[in-house]
């Protein structure tokens, strides 16, 4: 495929994931995850992991950030050009329309109760992400620590989601040394 074609399938596969995914960010995981990964298998599912790390670690809205880094992996430039414009432009056009019509519609009892559901159903989205990306996770005791120990930093003492993802590098970066170290000396 060449690189003009590729770019168009990359803005045509994130337009289709920014134009039918509600939730933000997390709620595209799955999505992405599914077109880029299994579908089109222009990363791996272990790459998916590594990037929505990176791309959680980096300024920005992770979904965009997703997308760059998937773009510019598989086409390039213009591929990280053509996935970011196909993720933002659904909703540009979407937020644009919706704010016109909310200020009419937003206190009628039918659009409070789709809301509810759009948000029960948004959670179940994140949940399904959140699962995927924990079945690519190590299964071991060092790993469960140093995951219970983020969630907890972050849900009872209110810690940056940033910091918390600088120190786990750290940790991880620190366990490594310390093995390999290990595996030296035997």
């Amino acid at each position: 495929m060449n690189k003009f074609k590729k770019c168009l399938t990359l803005f045509g596969t994130f337009f289709k994931i920014g134009a039918f995914t509600i939730g933000g960010g997390y709620a595209m995981l799955p999505l992405i995850q599914r077109e880029v990964a299994e579908k089109h298998k222009w990363i791996t599912e272990s790459d998916m992991l590594d990037i929505v790390a990176i791309a959680e670690s980096t300024p920005g809205p992770i979904a965009i950030n997703t997308a760059t880094f998937v773009g510019k992996r598989t086409a390039g430039f213009w591929g990280a050009f053509s996935a970011t414009l196909g993720t933002v432009l659904p909703s540009f056009v979407i937020i644009i329309a919706l704010s016109y019509i909310l200020d009419v519609v937003a206190e009628l009892e039918p659009v409070k109760f789709a809301f509810n559901g759009i948000r029960a159903g948004v959670i179940a989205l994140i949940v399904k992400a959140l699962w995927g990306m924990a079945k690519q996770c190590p299964r071991n005791l060092f790993s469960l620590i140093v995951a219970v120990l983020a969630f907890s930093v972050v849900l009872f003492l209110g810690v940056s989601v940033l910091y918390v993802i600088l120190a786990g590098a750290l940790i991880g970066l620190s366990a490594a040394i310390i093995s390999k170290k290990r595996g030296e000396k035997k």
